[in-house]
């Protein structure tokens, strides 16, 4: 499998790395030896600051990347339940004091917005559940795809990004 990285916005592709398209072939390698979906299952992590490929497995994710869970807090889940019922914002707000207390809905609100301005986590709950969910649905349909996380420049406020690699005819040696 050729993987080519572009540097930024150039259009100019850089050669292909052996060292990554051979990492990336294990993984290929690991996924279609697999009977079924599996916490082992490669996750390659590309530093791109570095031109580094990190594989953990699916059971690792969390452990090296912890997600922001925080517009999953019960006050805001809550909170919007009301609104999406059609309760007034004030009314579902004075619901929430009554049913969590004030202090621990600032809190949680107070968490959430923090984490909207300066970020402690790289990726949301939800970009890891729907990476989980598709790892698995594309495993299941027997077209696999390869998920590649790449991380964002060390000064950069970007979070990781997800690319689903293929399966190409050249994943598994012959």
């Amino acid at each position: 499998m050729d993987v080519v990285f572009t540097l930024g916005k150039m259009a100019t592709p850089l050669p292909p790395l052996p060292r990554l398209q051979l990492q990336l072939k294990r993984c290929w390698e690991i996924l279609l030896d697999s009977p079924s979906w599996d916490g082992d299952l490669p996750v390659p992590v590309l530093d791109r600051s570095w031109l580094q490929l990190d594989i953990l497995s699916i059971d690792a994710l969390l452990g090296r990347f912890p997600v922001d869970s925080s517009a999953h807090a019960p006050e805001l889940v809550r909170f919007q339940s009301l609104l999406e019922q059609g309760m007034p914002a004030d009314e579902a707000e004075q619901l929430c004091w009554q049913d969590f207390g004030p202090e621990a809905c600032h809190r949680a609100l107070r968490r959430f917005w923090q984490e909207q301005q300066q970020p402690s986590c790289l990726w949301s709950l939800e970009d890891y559940l729907t990476l989980i969910e598709r790892y698995r649905r594309t495993l299941h349909s027997g077209k696999p795809e390869l998920p590649l996380l790449v991380l964002p420049r060390r000064d950069g406020k970007q979070r990781l990004s997800c690319h689903w690699l293929p399966k190409t005819t050249g994943d598994r040696p012959n």
